[in-house]
């Protein structure tokens, strides 16, 4: 059945998209392009009903409906899956008419339009994860939201954009969960905690805190940060002992520790080590770059090493005992040994 909704969507779609643009009478007066257009709203029929608001507001700019034109055209375009449209006609009566008695619907309407930019056709009928998805409508729309409450906290449609708010940012929280899970298994174990950290930081009260105290006690523990790992496995078992990632107390990280080893290490079983693990705080360019300087350094030719009193090539330890042992002389110690 899905399948066959999907057809027939595309198919009205093409349909819709093929269709002449329609034209509007020029000796309708201002009432009856207005009634028209409340006909035509009534009916569903945004498309027809967007060109009668237009004619409406372009032939009649000062009329006593072109206001209501202008809101009304909001509507016809949100509901006519026509995101930018509508925003670009939101933000334009809002800077025509900030003190206008239904601005606040102009704002409500613009936040709506973000609120359901994600929601495409696919989603409407597939099980789509919104968290996994590009933020930034949601932001948007919460953003939008936010200026709605914030100016007109006593609007009546205030309840419902802090309830859609509510939603949002947990969507918006629980998507940097998912960001964060991917820089675990990439071990981008710094990324990870930052994402963390800011979860816990400007998410509060959303379900996904936990979830962030939980990414920031195994990154750290990759990490070796002990001490804030164990800071952050404490406020984790403190306020949520229920954590999928606590069993029986101890903490379980949710992502394996990578297996660095090289095919050949692996094919035997770790019979035949190409390169032995690295120690805490160690890395492969360091060693690299240590290995380069030895390498550098083995390549003097005796002739050029340093020699003792009998001809014979002295090795580094001893040559520097020998020096850290030498007597400086007055001079050496007024100028630092710049002139040594």
């Amino acid at each position: 059945m899905q399948v066959k909704h999907l057809l027939l969507i595309a198919i009205l779609a093409l349909t819709a998209a093929c269709s002449s643009k329609e034209v509007v009478d020029e000796n309708l007066s201002e009432v009856e392009l207005y009634q028209q257009a409340q006909t035509d709203l009534d009916n569903n029929s945004y498309t027809s009903a967007t060109s009668k608001l237009k004619a409406l507001e372009s032939r009649y700019p000062f009329g006593r409906y072109a206001d209501q034109a202008q809101l009304e055209l909001i509507y016809a375009n949100y509901k006519n899956a026509e995101p930018e449209a509508a925003k670009s006609a939101a933000e334009r009566f809002i800077r025509l008419h900030p003190q206008h008695p239904n601005v606040d619907y102009a704002y409500y309407l613009k936040g709506l339009t973000s609120f359901d930019q994600d929601v495409g056709i696919l989603a409407r009928f597939l099980p789509l994860d919104m968290t996994k998805r590009d933020p930034g409508a949601a932001r948007d729309s919460y953003n939008e939201f936010a200026q709605l409450t914030s100016r007109f906290p006593n609007s009546r449609y205030a309840p419902d954009a802090k309830q859609r708010m509510i939603y949002l940012r947990n969507l918006l929280a629980a998507y940097e969960i998912h960001v964060a899970d991917y820089y675990l298994t990439r071990q981008a174990y710094v990324a990870a905690a930052n994402r963390g950290r800011y979860v816990v930081e400007n998410f509060q009260e959303t379900p996904s805190v936990g979830d962030g105290l939980a990414v920031m006690t195994e990154a750290y523990q990759r990490l070796h940060l002990d001490d804030l790992a164990a800071t952050s496995l404490e406020t984790l078992k403190l306020n949520y002992p229920n954590h999928p990632s606590l069993v029986d107390g101890q903490f379980q990280p949710s992502v394996a520790e990578a297996d660095n080893r090289s095919w050949l290490s692996k094919a035997t079983l770790g019979l035949i080590e190409s390169r032995p693990p690295l120690p805490p705080g160690e890395t492969r360019a360091n060693q690299d770059v240590q290995k380069q300087f030895q390498d550098a350094k083995d390549a003097i030719p005796n002739d050029l090493k340093p020699k003792d009193a009998d001809g014979d090539v002295i090795e580094e330890e001893e040559h520097e005992a020998a020096g850290n042992n030498e007597d400086r002389s007055w001079f050496s110690y007024m100028t630092f040994g710049v002139f040594d």
